[in-house]
């Protein structure tokens, strides 16, 4: 199938450009600028951008990642899927020992199908003082051999873990995970900027949701954000639904270091959803006006977005398109080292979305095949 266009987002193109797509099956087998080799099959009239890929997410649709149902995790991703996101890690939450086992078994059947790109342990190794939606009861030391464990028993599938770098057997942890190729983020944390500057020299190359749930920047004392900041190796995820963030900070943040942003939504079941109470893991969760707090207080549980909106904000409060696109699209792919999706390139898998001039996404090709066909 050839597939033509007028705009066309190409890897690290400063703009979207008249060109073409050559697919195979479930496959992108060439591109090109200008007018097509041949006659296209199709001519496809808006904005084409590489399908979403959602590293941070535990679901959607009425219907949770943190499950030992498979179908239910399916629910959740098709979800996401109708908004864009093609490409999904699916997040877990702080649980009991043998639950958390469970689901990381359940989520690595779907990992070996090739349903979903992986899974992120989001706990239990985070800090009692920013807890956020996660039970304090069942935070634990990071210990390197309860860490391997759940390792182990992801057969591979475990592509991220949150850890604060304060907390007991972290930065051997974290020298573990960065030697199994698994990224250690530094978030849930209230470490010191040294702490979290040894975590880096450890290995860890990622923040989880960068500024939510860590301690706070201050003069005197920076904390982990000026060193997740300051180190180019690290990789700063922003949830850019304007609840968690200012839309103004993420777009200063996507103007310091462009390169090294990406969006995620930190979802829970209510996105793509109606408000309504629901359950992230063991909490109650009260969705009102699309904003999800820990039933009875004023702390964020998790959001309602998806990667589309989180674009359209983005770019809305001054990210320019092709950067906003990028931090939810081939940079996402390449902090997890997800190799085949993220951009419309030779090689890769052949998702990709059609945007209006509003950004709203009017048409789904996933693995070579258009969703609304």
């Amino acid at each position: 199938m050839l597939l033509a266009g007028d705009r066309i987002l190409f890897p690290d193109a400063d703009a979207p450009q008249p060109g073409w797509l050559e697919l195979d099956g479930d496959r992108i087998v060439a591109t090109g600028l200008g007018t097509a080799p041949r006659p296209a099959d199709e001519h496809l009239d808006g904005l084409v951008v590489p399908g979403y890929v959602d590293v941070h997410s535990h679901g959607g649709g009425g219907a949770s990642f943190v499950t030992t149902d498979p179908d239910e995790a399916r629910t959740a991703l098709a979800a996401h899927r109708r908004r864009g996101t093609t490409t999904m890690v699916t997040s877990l939450v702080t649980g009991a020992t043998a639950d958390l086992e469970a689901q990381v078994r359940c989520l690595a059947e779907l990992y070996r199908s090739g349903e979903i790109a992986g899974i992120h342990l989001e706990g239990p190794w985070l800090a009692p003082e920013f807890h956020g939606a996660h039970p304090i009861p069942l935070l634990t030391e990071p210990l390197v051999g309860r860490v391997t464990e759940l390792l182990e028993a992801g057969e591979g599938a475990v592509k991220m873990v949150t850890i604060a770098p304060e907390r007991e057997g972290a930065i051997a942890s974290i020298e573990l995970m960065a030697a199994h190729g698994v990224v250690a983020a530094i978030g849930h944390t209230n470490a010191t900027f040294e702490q979290a500057r040894a975590a880096i020299a450890a290995g860890a190359t990622g923040s989880t949701h960068l500024f939510n749930a860590m301690a706070p920047l201050r003069h005197r004392e920076p904390g982990p954000i000026l060193a997740l900041l300051e180190d180019p190796r690290v990789v700063l995820e922003l949830i850019v639904d304007g609840v968690h963030l200012r839309p103004e900070l993420a777009a200063f943040i996507a103007s310091i270091a462009p390169g090294r942003v990406v969006f995620v939504t930190d979802a829970m079941a209510a996105a793509a959803g109606p408000d309504g109470d629901y359950l992230l893991g063991e909490l109650p969760v009260e969705v009102r006006d699309g904003v999800a707090l820990v039933a009875g207080t004023n702390t964020i549980a998790g959001s309602t977005l998806t990667l589309d909106r989180a674009v359209r904000v983005a770019v809305g409060a001054g990210v320019p398109l092709p950067v906003a696109v990028r931090a939810a699209t081939q940079q996402a792919a390449d902090y997890l080292s997800l190799a085949d999706v993220g951009r419309l390139a030779p090689g890769k898998r052949a998702d990709l979305l059609v945007l209006d001039d509003e950004l709203q996404v009017t048409r789904i090709l996933f693995r070579g095949a258009w969703l609304d066909s």
